[in-house]
């Protein structure tokens, strides 16, 4: 009796965590489609490799690494695409920055990391 409870209990668990994991997925997707879009709709450029880019062409770019990096298993949420994906070359490594009118030009992994915040701040509402 004892151990067909066990084995239900942990049955019961690792149900809870797949689905935990599920909505955790889903909330990653949502969170990294929400900062393409804020910085697609920014009017903000990009620079990546001392080259500046506009905001659309710099999510194609980000959107194509954050596939290879999904497709490797990499990306666990949000946090990791801005850092594997979104703060620096993966050729040179230098950092990415970004530029915004009426704004100083700030590295790629400070200017997602604050509207990363304030996308979390509005869904805790």
């Amino acid at each position: 009796m004892r151990i067909a409870l066990t084995a239900l209990l942990i049955a019961l668990f690792g149900l809870a965590d797949a689905s935990a994991q599920e909505r955790s997925a889903a909330d990653t997707q949502r969170e990294i489609g929400q900062l393409f879009e804020t910085l697609r709709s920014s009017g903000c450029q990009f620079q990546r490799n001392g080259r500046w880019h506009d905001a659309a062409e710099a999510v194609t770019h980000l959107d194509r690494k954050r596939d290879y990096l999904v497709r490797k298993d990499l990306i666990t949420n949000a946090e990791s695409l801005i850092e594997r994906a979104a703060s620096e070359s993966s050729l040179s490594g230098r950092p990415y920055l970004v530029k915004c009118p009426g704004a100083e030009t700030v590295e790629s992994r400070t200017w997602f990391m604050r509207h990363l915040s304030e996308i979390r701040r509005g869904a805790a509402r």
